[in-house]
């Protein structure tokens, strides 16, 4: 007896992608991340280092964090960040090309032999006044808002969120040198930082110099991720690259905290091309 295939309504395919469509617009992970700005992204991100630094004992401050930093230079460190913020706020031209290590390591290094509380009370003090200046601008979401620190001239509401991607580093880099598991950004924080990398990825490819693919087919998988097609370059015999990742991972990528090996990505299309692009990803941390 022969098994037959059962009718199909006309149609079918048509009413049950478009009905798709409608349950979830494409790209967007279910359920849906709620919108935050991005000075509380930045806030969010401040709360969650506050945490983890409080939680810490007197021996921790003084374990080795990054570069020639123990964890109480890295907070110094981030509080030197947070002063040159305050400096391209008030139209400091000073601090538009300034090194971002070099820039802070004063205030890294001044924190030798101070009590960890007080390091941990001047950061928190100096992100405070950020969060200050931020809302007395009243333009934190203003694309046209524009800001220049550190060699980056960019819009104000992508200055914060790069801020709260470093605030977010940093802690797991203290959470790894005081043996805590790894801290996971809330998924409305690390929407924006992922929607922030993927615009900046074509920049990062071509400043690096590096083969990529003419598009881009990003998926970044988990909460807070998404979908982006990129044009990148020009090559006639470049080709469409896909790469799908899990997002989370993906920034630690891009703030070369991992590499494209412990990525672990799924990439269809040329993989030397693909290659390029996950490389250069790395390109944009700052540390």
């Amino acid at each position: 007896m022969t098994a037959t295939q059962p009718d199909v309504p006309t149609g079918l395919r048509a009413r049950v992608l478009e009905a798709s469509q409608r349950a979830r617009a494409a790209g967007e992970p279910v359920p849906a991340v709620p919108a935050i700005s991005p000075a509380e992204a930045f806030s969010r991100a401040a709360d969650a280092l506050y945490r983890t630094l409080s939680a810490l004992d007197s021996a921790a401050w003084a374990r080795p964090a990054i570069r020639d930093l123990d964890v109480q230079g890295l907070v110094g460190h981030l509080t030197g960040v947070e002063d040159d913020v305050q400096r391209c706020l008030a139209g400091d031209p000073a601090v538009k090309l300034a090194d971002h290590v070099e820039s802070t390591q004063a205030a890294a290094t001044r924190q030798a032999g101070h009590d960890p509380a007080q390091t941990h009370g001047e950061w928190r003090d100096a992100v405070s006044r950020t969060v200050s200046l931020v809302a007395a601008r009243g333009d934190d979401d203003d694309p046209e808002a524009c800001v220049a620190l550190h060699g980056m001239y960019l819009p104000l509401r992508a200055l914060l969120i790069v801020r709260a991607f470093e605030l977010w580093i940093h802690e797991n880099d203290i959470r790894l040198a005081s043996g805590l598991p790894l801290a996971v950004p809330e998924p409305a924080v690390l929407r924006l930082m992922t929607r922030l990398a993927a615009r900046l990825l074509p920049v990062a490819v071509a400043g690096a110099g590096l083969p990529g693919p003419r598009r881009l087919h990003l998926v970044l998988t988990g909460p807070g991720g998404g979908t982006w097609d990129l044009d990148m370059t020009d090559p006639a015999d470049a080709g469409e690259v896909s790469i799908v990742a899990d997002a989370v991972g993906f920034c630690r990528l891009v703030a070369d905290r991992t590499t494209p090996a412990e990525l672990d990505p799924y990439i269809t299309g040329d993989h030397g091309q693909a290659a390029g692009v996950l490389t250069a990803v790395a390109t944009l941390a700052l540390d």
